[in-house]
């Protein structure tokens, strides 16, 4: 077990902890990750603790489950919504927040997705549990484009400039009319997945620039990029095609030559050889 953080600076406890997180992850699943992901995890973690300290210290209740039962879809079948989020509570005053590991300008400039989410959730804390609910928020860890310069120059001034810059924080507005319209939405998801029907979107969708983030980047880039299916998809396949900014990365891929692939598979051959 590691020291108690009186005998530790909180940093030093959390690179502890981390390491002791990352050990057990690893002994449950068989899976590791390559050394320059493990390293951009943790630097996450540790300049999260040092931009909202505040926050940190101040959460009462951590991954709270909040469930919503007997919810029933357009379909007639029955499902459960479920969410973790972090409760602060000061004097009388609580606020809920949600964890998100986007990027705060992202976040602001797609706000309605989150109102979705977090009115149900607050749905859930007022209305199920009876508890009050005066604020909620969406902590956006994902560095600013600022963070990421600094961290990869080595400039310790620049860094402390940009984390006094950067706003993480994201209030989200109560409004009960989103409730309804997500646990609908949520009901037709679960159809679909009960149905069988998992058609991609259209080449169009793919190629809309979305919103926000610190760069301008396009559906089939920042979303597409992150979905396991993605290269068994026919329209990502022609969006990486047809794209010159990311062709190359996706022709790697259909020859199986994807740098990220071969680090995750280096990581987990190190592991099951290493034990």
């Amino acid at each position: 077990m590691p020291e108690s953080p009186s005998t530790l600076s909180i940093e030093e406890f959390i690179q502890e902890v981390f390491e002791e997180n990352f050990e057990l992850l690893i002994a449950e699943s068989g899976h590791a990750i390559s050394p320059q992901a493990k390293q951009v995890a943790l630097e996450q973690v540790l300049l999260y603790w040092r931009k909202l300290r505040d926050v940190a210290e101040s959460v009462t209740d951590t991954e709270v489950l909040l469930t919503l039962p007997a919810q029933t879809t357009p379909q007639g079948r029955e499902f459960t919504i479920e969410g973790v989020v972090d409760i602060v509570r000061e004097d009388e005053h609580v606020i809920m927040y949600d964890i998100k590991t986007h990027d705060a300008d992202y976040v602001r400039e797609n706000i309605e997705l989150y109102k979705q989410q977090l009115n149900v959730y607050a749905h859930i804390w007022q209305e199920l549990r009876r508890q009050p609910l005066d604020a909620m928020a969406v902590i956006a860890t994902d560095f600013p484009s600022e963070v990421k310069s600094a961290l990869a120059h080595l400039d310790p001034r620049a860094l402390d400039a940009a984390l006094e810059r950067w706003e993480p924080i994201v209030p989200i507005e109560y409004d009960p009319a989103h409730k309804d319209r997500t646990i609908y939405a949520f009901g037709e998801i679960v159809d679909k997945i009960q149905n069988g029907e998992f058609p991609p979107p259209p080449l169009e969708v793919l190629q809309t620039p979305i919103k926000g983030g610190w760069r301008q980047e396009r559906f089939g880039t920042r979303v597409c990029r992150n979905c396991d299916a993605r290269f068994s998809c026919d329209s990502y396949r022609q969006y990486a095609m047809g794209n010159r900014r990311i062709s190359e990365r996706g022709m790697e891929y259909f020859t199986e030559d994807d740098s990220n692939q071969e680090d995750w598979r280096t990581a987990s051959l190190d592991t099951m050889f290493s034990e």
